[in-house]
C-alpha cells in the first residue's frame, strides 16, 4: 500500500469527523466498546492538513481576517 497524499488524508479525517458527528464518540453493544478518535485532535489534524494542501504553515495566522476602515 502507497503512501497517501496530503488530501486524501484530509478526505479521510473528514469522515472520521463525520462518523463522530453522525454515530457518537463512542458506543457499546453488548460487551464490546467502541472509542472514536477525539474530536479535537481530528480538527488539529485537519486545520493542518488543509494548511499544507493550500501552501501554507499550519497555525500561522489561521482562520484571520483582516478589515479595512476607511474614512467617509
Amino acid at each position: 500500500m502507497g503512501t497517501m497524499t496530503q488530501e486524501e488524508l484530509l478526505e479521510q479525517v473528514n469522515q472520521a469527523i463525520a462518523n463522530i458527528t453522525v454515530g457518537g464518540q463512542s458506543y457499546q453493544i453488548g460487551s464490546r466498546k467502541l472509542t472514536r478518535a477525539d474530536l479535537k485532535t481530528l480538527y488539529d489534524i485537519k486545520n493542518d492538513l488543509m494548511a499544507q494542501v493550500a501552501g501554507g504553515t499550519p497555525g500561522l495566522l489561521d482562520d484571520c481576517f483582516v478589515g479595512i476602515f476607511e474614512g467617509r
